[in-house]
């Protein structure tokens, strides 16, 4: 599976009402260390069939992102049954990204 592109418009029905854990990647297109999170978050997505990746634009999202206090991005967060259950900030490895996931 490829991440999903999270809007506002589908957050309510792919991310809150989710029956899986949600790995969001906040990130933009101008940002380096997004860039290089972002064959990493790929990876998890297409070997992860239990939980559903997404990445939300901060510049096309900015109101998703201030609705999660998004300061600095890379952010991961991790959602499940509509409650944050962590957040990390900054480029991490992978082991350490699967770690954050139920």
């Amino acid at each position: 599976m490829h991440p999903i592109t999270i809007t506002k418009d589908n957050f309510q029905s792919e991310v809150l009402q989710s029956d899986k854990p949600v790995l969001l990647d906040f990130w933009a297109s101008w940002c380096g260390p997004c860039r290089m999170l972002s064959p990493v978050i790929d990876e998890i997505a297409g070997e992860r069939q239990d939980i559903k990746v997404g990445k939300v634009n901060v510049d096309q999202e900015g109101e998703l992102a201030s609705s999660f206090g998004i300061m600095s991005i890379p952010t991961l967060v991790v959602i499940q049954g509509g409650k944050v259950l962590g957040q990390a900030s900054g480029v991490r490895p992978k082991r350490q990204i699967l770690s954050m996931l139920p």
